[in-house]
């Protein structure tokens, strides 16, 4: 993108706002259950209502994961991912797809490994926009965004129940993107957030931030996606996909001829919910 032209996340979402309604974040694990199928979903799920991807990096002590996720991403490990093929899967997407916003989330540890500066610019040259790294704590995040900022990588921020007032600041400081509200304590995928819940804790939020505001962990139904897409700016759906996919495996753990097109059937299902969740409340 042109240096000073709005990043691809900011575009999406001020033309989401333009229409009047909230964003689907869909998340694939690179590699899961091999780098083939995971990029015929990748490049599959802008079709099906996915209005911007998070790519998982599959890490062996993803310690914010459910066990879904943590399956997914042993699945990955299994099939040979890597942080460097995890860009190559990008760098294939981005030779088609110019448009939808890419995030990579993931842990620290392979970033490190692969040297910040060399990762910030490969993954701008690859056509990531945005990353959420979970165990990166704000004090600590300068040695990467001396790197990423730069590169014009946004660094998306976790914002949890338990973030109180006094910390709010701390963790949107330097921000950009949007902020993911982490909707539930606990690990991914186990349980949802009440739309009471979240009816109390988005507005304090946006007192604190101009950024859109995504929900995840625990969003798995298209109705549950919808109440997101009302209360916030987008709903996040992990998990729930993930599940779809380890469930039409093979017994050898590999996906069948109809496995892609099941789990964008899915993608389907929940965009259509965004799409018509502020119509229903108006």
């Amino acid at each position: 993108m042109a240096d000073g032209a709005p990043s691809r996340i900011a575009s999406r979402f001020a033309s989401l706002r333009a229409e009047g309604r909230g964003a689907l974040i869909t998340f694939v694990e690179a590699f899961d259950p091999d780098r083939a199928t995971s990029e015929a979903l990748l490049a599959g799920m802008p079709g099906a209502g996915a209005d911007l991807v998070e790519i998982g990096v599959p890490f062996t002590d993803p310690m914010a994961d459910g066990p879904t996720v943590q399956r997914a991403g042993q699945r990955g490990l299994k099939a040979g991912a890597t942080l460097a093929g995890t860009l190559e899967m990008v760098r294939g997407f981005r030779a088609k797809d110019n448009a939808t916003p890419v995030v990579l989330m993931g842990y620290y540890n392979p970033i490190y490994s692969y040297g910040p500066e060399r990762f910030a610019k490969d993954a701008a040259e690859a056509g990531v926009d945005g990353l959420i790294v979970v165990d990166l704590p704000p004090e600590e995040a300068d040695e990467l965004t001396v790197h990423t900022a730069p590169q014009r990588l946004e660094l998306i921020r976790l914002v949890a129940p338990t973030t109180d007032e006094k910390r709010l600041p701390v963790v949107l400081s330097g921000s950009g993107g949007f902020v993911y509200y982490v909707s539930i304590t606990g690990i991914t995928g186990t349980r949802s957030a009440t739309e009471e819940h979240l009816a109390e804790a988005i507005p304090r939020i946006r007192r604190a931030t101009d950024l859109p505001i995504a929900i995840g962990f625990g969003v798995r139904t298209p109705e549950q996606a919808a109440a997101a897409a009302r209360i916030a700016d987008a709903a996040v759906v992990a998990s729930a996909l993930l599940d779809t996919l380890a469930g039409d495996l093979d017994e050898a753990g590999r996906a069948r001829p109809g496995t892609v097109e099941k789990v964008l059937e899915q993608v389907r299902a929940l965009a259509s919910g965004v799409r018509g969740a502020r119509r229903q409340a108006a």
